[in-house]
């Protein structure tokens, strides 16, 4: 009796696939002056750029389907991400290569609401709940669409 009472139950999980990548930027605002530019952005605002090997975490969230056991199809998750973030942006210049970055600066906040958008538009409706990214092992970011 427990267990037919416990499937009546909808249970949510969720899922998060791990990819790395590469990627080159320079952290400059048209916004601002090159001083100013220097004085907010140091070392990385360096006229030649600087890189990264970029972790990032994609985590979706849903109810658990009766039928498959799954939140989402990782096939499908993990084809949202090559789609949305290895073939646009691994071994990129993210400010020359990337259009978005063209007037946007490429900081790492910026680089997770570009994944987000892109990401939310790829997988299912409702289902996409975050986006981590690691800079570095030191610093990282989350975007949670909001």
């Amino acid at each position: 009796m427990a267990g037919s009472a416990g499937n009546s139950i909808e249970r949510i999980g969720y899922i998060t696939r791990v990819q790395s990548f590469s990627a080159c930027h320079r952290l400059h605002s048209v916004h601002l002056s090159d001083e100013e530019n220097k004085q907010v952005y140091g070392k990385c605002n360096n006229p030649n750029g600087h890189g990264h090997n970029y972790k990032v975490e994609v985590t979706v969230r849903g109810k658990i389907d009766r039928v498959t056991g799954m939140v989402m199809n990782l096939t499908d998750l993990k084809r949202c991400i090559e789609d949305v973030i290895m073939t646009p942006l691994d071994h990129k210049n993210l400010d020359k290569d990337v259009p978005y970055f063209a007037n946007v600066v490429s900081t790492t906040e910026n680089l997770a609401v570009y994944i987000w958008d892109n990401m939310a538009k790829a997988v299912q409706s409702n289902v996409l709940y975050e986006i981590k990214i690691h800079e570095t092992d030191k610093n990282i970011i989350v975007y949670r669409g909001e």
